[in-house]
Parts: C-alpha cells; structure tokens; sequence
C-alpha cells in the first residue's frame, strides 16, 4: 500500500506522516526563539549607512537608455544611477 502523502513543502520535500510526527517532535522539544528571530540574509550594505530611496521622474528616452545601458553591462538600473551620480558629483 502506498503512503499517505500531503503535498510539498516549499522546498520540495514530500510532507508523510513521518515527516508530520518529526516536526511535531521537534517542536514539542521547543525552539531557541532568540535564534529563530535573529536577523539573517537580506540586502547588503552599499555604504557606510543605510540606503535611502529617492524617487526621480525619467522620461521614457531617458529611462529606455538608462535600461538599455544596465542591459549592456550586466548591472541593475539602481547600480548605473548610482555610478552616474558618483561620476556628475565626483564622490566615491
């Protein structure tokens, strides 16, 4: 007789009631919350602080040559805007 099976979790393991009894085990061991709730992965820093968002108005030749430009290099939008303001205002 097959196993009883309940779909996937998102990472693509088939949810068993073996599966179903582990993870209620576990979670009846209880869980060291402080580690759950520490703050993991995400975007990195890109300066001494962090980023702000500042909104522009681009008109549609600029925008399709600032898409075309991040295209050709391999980079984001946000990347070529930010080298281009490095360059006009000559920071690092």
């Amino acid at each position: 007789m097959a196993k009883k099976t309940y779909g996937t979790t998102p990472g693509g393991v088939t949810i068993t009631d073996e599966l179903v009894e582990k993870l209620a085990t576990n979670a009846e061991q209880g869980y060291d919350v402080e580690e759950m709730l520490r703050r993991r992965g995400g975007r990195p820093p890109i300066g001494s602080a962090a980023a702000s968002v500042e909104s522009v108005r681009l008109e549609p030749e600029l925008r399709e040559a600032l898409i075309t430009r991040a295209t050709h290099d391999h980079e984001t939008t946000s990347s070529v805007i930010r080298k281009a303001l490095h360059q006009y205002l000559k920071t690092s």
